[in-house]
């Protein structure tokens, strides 16, 4: 079972080969506003979404996350880290970490306290996954392709995360948040300048979901050369993952690819 959790979002996904009709079943739960989201999770694990025999999860979380430099990782440091450069008063959570031994990094991630202990008291088995990895393994990967250097943006809720990477290693990373055209053009195009990348040379990618995504490449087309959208049913050879309505991009691409 693959339990994936937004700010304001969930959803339960299992897999079955041996269904050829319907080899992934995505479940999209309905949170209610005003309660939280481990009140959400408690009330959904007692619907049909998660048969009793399974006692295993793998769980995507949709948050904010630190990078650390794998050779600078200290397990007894990063609960001090991630609380200063996420500080908060009103939410007791619980800090986790997933290495990044491809990107020699460690990314560090939170967890609601409620939420956390209501998975670990349903399941047997809990492997949390932040959310955006395996884009960034996938995109990673992708990068080596041709000469030129490649920006990538990442659309999930309304938050663009945008990154790039110079061999094993990230260059930059960052998420902002940008619900309008204007507002993804102006990051996108500044960090683009950051990097002092070139306009008639490198490469801009942009994914996931963006309801004014032929916009925005219009818009990047006046001021860059090679801006281009990422077709998920052709990058992933229309995998059966491509062809589940409304699945996360970060939820397909652990299916296509894995962490």
């Amino acid at each position: 079972m693959i339990i994936r959790i937004g700010k304001h979002s969930l959803s339960f996904t299992q897999q079955d080969a041996t269904n050829k009709q319907r080899p992934i079943v995505f479940e999209p739960y309905v949170a209610k506003s005003g309660v939280t989201m481990a009140v959400n999770l408690r009330e959904s694990l007692k619907s049909n979404f998660v048969p009793a025999e399974i006692r295993s999860a793998q769980v995507l979380i949709d948050t904010p996350s630190v990078l650390v430099p794998i050779e600078q990782f200290e397990e007894s440091e990063m609960e001090a880290i991630y609380n200063y450069t996420f500080p908060t008063k009103e939410e007791q959570r619980t800090i986790l970490y997933n290495v990044l031994p491809n990107l020699k990094s460690v990314s560090l991630f939170a967890i609601n306290k409620d939420l956390h202990g209501v998975l670990t008291d349903r399941f047997d088995e809990v492997q949390f996954i932040l959310a955006i990895q395996p884009v960034w393994h996938h995109l990673h990967q992708r990068s080596f392709t041709g000469h030129r250097s490649k920006l990538y943006g990442y659309f999930h809720g309304k938050s663009l995360s945008i990154f790039s990477f110079q061999q094993n290693r990230f260059k930059f990373c960052n998420t902002f948040e940008a619900s309008h055209t204007n507002d993804a053009l102006y990051f996108l195009l500044y960090v683009w300048k950051q990097l002092r990348l070139e306009a008639e040379h490198d490469e801009l990618h942009i994914v996931g979901d963006f309801p004014e995504q032929d916009e925005l490449i219009k818009e990047l087309k006046r001021y860059l050369q090679n801006a281009y959208i990422i077709n998920p049913k052709a990058d992933f050879l229309q995998a059966p993952a491509t062809k589940v309505e409304g699945l996360p991009y970060d939820l397909m691409t652990l299916l296509v690819k894995g962490r």
